[in-house]
């Protein structure tokens, strides 16, 4: 099957284009790495001075992490035939630009090993318990799409998604600066947890059709679309809810609420999806979506560092 893709396909020169690898880490999905770090990072800055070396760290690793999952997703939707060069949101490396799938494993394997290095140094300068916990969030990455039972075809993806990459990241970055984790940066984190899920959840509702057809049981397929598009607004709404009440009950400080500006793109992405029902057509509503995460979360933590200074 390799052999076909290749020949079927542009030449090796083409294939090492800078921007075939740069699809290949698709880049609305990395907000889900970044957000997490910088905001358990400035809710840190409250309780300890900053280590730059360790937010690096923690920000290459979650980075490389989100990568190599989303790689370990195109090599094994492609070997489950889930992917064509039709398909909508993917990668497409191995499919349209003829990369062999064994040089996308290989990759996302590397990057595994580039981020066990990394986490060798974070546990050396912060504590050995984060070697276990790091390993179990590259083990679910793995487990997204890979092994018998892939994360992905069930209803948890959401789930497993927004409590790893929106909790646990949060909880690590501001554990590797104070030395503890407290109940505000839980607090803190649970929005983003909310709008990390919600990622993963617009981009079911946008291949809910071509899921069902390959026997996948989402959340969204469980749904259906008119509902899953109802659970992605209330996910928006109780993030920005529970970012009035931090500041209503004096959690954090009240400059959170510019988190307010960013509902403009929440709103387009229910309105993206409520209005289109070509996968293509949902593609701007998924990129809303990631982008209120980006925007929401650098709002967070622009309010909590601007509410520390003052």
């Amino acid at each position: 099957m390799d052999s076909q893709v290749q020949s079927a396909t542009s030449p090796l020169s083409k294939q090492k284009n800078w921007k075939v690898w740069w699809r290949l880490t698709r880049p609305h999905t990395l907000t889900a790495a970044f957000v997490p770090v910088t905001l358990g990072t400035v809710l840190a800055m409250n309780d300890s001075k900053i280590n730059i070396p360790l937010f690096l760290a923690m920000m290459l690793a979650s980075i490389l992490i989100q990568i190599a999952t989303n790689l370990f997703n195109e090599y094994y939707d492609y070997k489950r035939g889930l992917d064509n060069e039709e398909s909508v949101g993917i990668g497409g490396g191995i499919v349209r630009d003829g990369i062999k799938p064994k040089t996308i494993m290989k990759l996302a394997l590397s990057l595994y090993g580039v981020s066990l290095l990394i986490g060798v140094y974070i546990c050396m300068n912060s504590s050995w318990w984060l070697a276990l916990i790091g390993l179990g969030c590259m083990l679910a990455g793995y487990l997204y799409t890979g092994g018998p039972v892939p994360i992905a075809y069930t209803p948890f993806g959401e789930l497993a998604s927004g409590f790893l990459m929106g909790m646990v990241i949060v909880l690590i970055s501001f554990f590797i600066q104070t030395g503890t984790v407290s109940s505000e940066s839980i607090l803190t984190a649970s929005p983003i947890m909310i709008l990390v899920g919600a990622i993963n959840l617009a981009n079911n509702i946008r291949d809910l059709d071509g899921d069902k057809e390959n026997g996948r049981k989402t959340l969204a397929i469980l749904l259906g679309k008119k509902y899953a598009i109802a659970f992605l607004a209330s996910m928006f709404i109780i993030s920005y809810v529970w970012v009035f009440m931090l500041s209503g009950f004096g959690i954090i400080s009240p400059w959170i609420l510019l988190v307010v500006l960013s509902i403009p793109k929440a709103v387009t992405a229910i309105k993206g999806f409520i209005h289109n029902t070509a996968p293509i057509h949902m593609m701007p509503a998924m990129k809303a979506t990631s982008q209120t995460n980006t925007i929401f979360g650098l709002l967070l933590s622009i309010g909590i560092f601007l509410g520390n200074l003052i």
